[in-house]
């Protein structure tokens, strides 16, 4: 079997320039798209807020009208985000070999890798990630999960723990603003067997930040993704035309709409198209994509759906949409 090769290693050995198939067409080089000295002041909600119909107003119209949002006081406890960040940081400074343990085998999007969806002209993102599901507990494969550090486990079981209540919080916030009670948003997205899928991204070092992505534009294929970054700056999102820095506020969680639930709601809430830069430093970033298993069918909720708002996209199984989504076909 050919031996992988790591965007961690190609950076060790980086010095001035990177290699071709990291170089970005002009359409999409940051150097030359992002709009400069300006960071999107992208809506910050403020869940501890006793005025209950305030929040979900502010996600509904945030979700309407950005797909993307910045949650403070979440009540997830800043030791925990920290100790999620510090089991991952420590993985990924593992020696190599140790990482390959938890590498992905053909056909599971589970485990450590690089490449995570067809190339657009063979261009590769400048990232490594490692993929693994942490809930429900059914569609967890610790085969997937480090054993080193010891505390990997016990750190993510612990963030995903604090994760539900903000989940519930945010589903019924959401339902309210195109008439569904949160239960209904929750089941048509997979009810019980939603399922959470931990992604950590590793973007190394690179001397040619101008000229490379870490992820390219896209929209996330889940129903919500609630994403931890580090303190380096690289989220970018698309506005008005534009490509634009989003500010991170420390202990934040940055909330992405993703294709489900744009397409739940028949098209009022909108998935939000994004994509990261990297620099000279070390950057990394936790979302967790919330995802209906692959035989649960997707598509406009039958309760908005009537003669004067015909559905806006087909009723399929997400398995079918997210192979269709990865290989670039259209749906």
């Amino acid at each position: 079997m050919a031996e992988v090769i790591r965007v961690q290693n190609v950076s060790s050995f980086s010095k001035n320039d990177i290699p071709a198939e990291f170089i970005r067409s002009e359409t999409e080089q940051p150097g030359i798209t992002t709009v400069k000295g300006v960071n999107l002041q992208v809506p910050v909600i403020d869940f501890s807020n006793p005025d209950e119909e305030a929040v979900i107003e502010q996600v509904v119209e945030a979700s309407r009208h950005w797909g993307m949002y910045q949650i403070v006081n979440h009540g997830i406890p800043s030791h925990v985000i920290a100790n999620l960040q510090a089991v991952g940081k420590t993985f990924f400074e593992l020696p190599q070999q140790e990482k390959e343990l938890v590498s992905k085998i053909p056909g599971s999007v589970e485990g450590y890798g690089t490449l995570l969806q067809k190339e657009v002209e063979g261009k590769k993102g400048w990232v490594d990630h490692l993929f693994h599901k942490v809930w429900p507990t059914s569609a967890i494969n610790h085969r997937f999960w480090p054993k080193n550090p010891s505390s990997y486990r016990e750190a993510n079981e612990e963030y995903v723990k604090y994760l539900h209540g903000v989940i519930d919080k945010l589903f019924k916030s959401i339902g309210k603003g195109i008439g569904l009670e949160g239960h209904e948003v929750r089941e048509a997205v997979g009810g019980d067997k939603l399922e959470y899928l931990l992604k950590i991204n590793y973007y190394p070092p690179c001397p040619r930040p101008d000229l490379a992505l870490g992820v390219p534009a896209h929209t996330d294929m889940s129903a919500l993704t609630l994403l931890v970054p580090n303190e380096v700056q690289g989220l970018q999102a698309f506005r008005d035309g534009h490509w634009y820095d989003v500010k991170y506020i420390p202990n934040a969680l940055v909330v992405h709409i993703g294709d489900q639930v744009e397409i739940l709601s028949n098209g009022k809430y909108k998935a939000v198209l994004h994509r990261t830069t990297v620099c000279d430093q070390t950057r990394m970033s936790w979302p967790v994509f919330l995802e209906p298993p692959k035989d649960h069918i997707v598509g406009p909720h039958p309760k908005l759906i009537d003669d004067q708002n015909p559905p806006n996209f087909k009723t399929k199984t997400y398995g079918d949409y997210a192979y269709c989504k990865l290989n670039k076909i259209p749906q």
